[in-house]
């Protein structure tokens, strides 16, 4: 997660929301297709599922869309995507996991290639950022459902590793194969969690200058745009001054 939540505004920002909404639905119901195809088509059987059509209904995506998305796949018309990790450096030598789901792996590689090139970076063999990152498991809740204590005493006994607490929320952390039942017991306490979710967290965040963090950012956008890919992970962080200045 480190410095993923923290430029999910900045993808929105005004002038963008309508498309950039069209676009994440796109991604949101192919990840849904995708995991139901894999698994059962019934969410309370299928964890990956469950956790896709949470992420769908966190962004507002409607209903209708979400059991589409699940038909399809129950159909047998749903197209073969193939399931890729590129990762790569950017500006600053900063590193970043693409996730991405294709039916053309030759044009996704070098659409995702192009984009690292095109800011001053690199794409790189698999494995030669990931070590930089844990392969952890995600439960996100809004920050009114609990305070920090309750939430963190919550979260140790239902099995999770850690928590972090403050303003935009609760983010609880455990391992990939305790993501299920994780969730599921502290939804059982608290709701339906905004999100639940495998990530890449960074061990570590690098803090880069503003020129720096504008390329970066200007990186993150067109590998985001791209249609095949469904999440990026970074390790960097910028400054307070340069968010307030791209959210403005």
């Amino acid at each position: 997660m480190a410095g993923h939540s923290q430029f999910k505004n900045i993808m929105h920002r005004k002038g963008r929301v309508d498309a950039v909404r069209s676009k994440l639905f796109g991604k949101l119901a192919r990840e849904i297709t995708v995991a139901a195809k894999l698994g059962t088509p019934d969410p309370a059987m299928n964890p990956r599922l469950r956790a896709a059509v949470l992420a769908a209904r966190a962004e507002n995506m409607p209903k209708d869309n979400i059991e589409r998305a699940i038909k399809k796949a129950a159909g047998g018309d749903a197209e073969a995507y193939e399931e890729i990790r590129y990762e790569g450096y950017g500006p600053g030598g900063a590193a970043l996991i693409v996730e991405a789901q294709t039916d053309n792996r030759n044009r996704t590689a070098s659409d995702v290639r192009s984009a690292f090139t095109k800011a001053g970076g690199s794409l790189a063999e698999t494995g030669a950022v990931s070590f930089m990152f844990d392969h952890v498991g995600l439960v996100a809740f809004d920050a009114g459902v609990a305070d920090a204590d309750a939430m963190l005493e919550a979260a140790i006994e239902a099995g999770a590793d850690d928590v972090k607490s403050d303003e935009a929320g609760h983010e609880v952390i455990c391992g990939q194969g305790d993501l299920a039942e994780v969730a599921r017991t502290l939804e059982a306490r608290f709701g339906e969690p905004r999100r639940a979710a495998l990530i890449w967290r960074a061990q570590n965040t690098v803090d880069v200058d503003d020129e720096t963090g504008e390329k970066l950012i200007r990186l993150l956008e067109t590998i985001e745009d791209q249609d095949d890919v469904q999440n990026v992970f970074v390790n960097f962080a910028v400054s307070d001054a340069l968010l307030a200045k791209l959210q403005a």
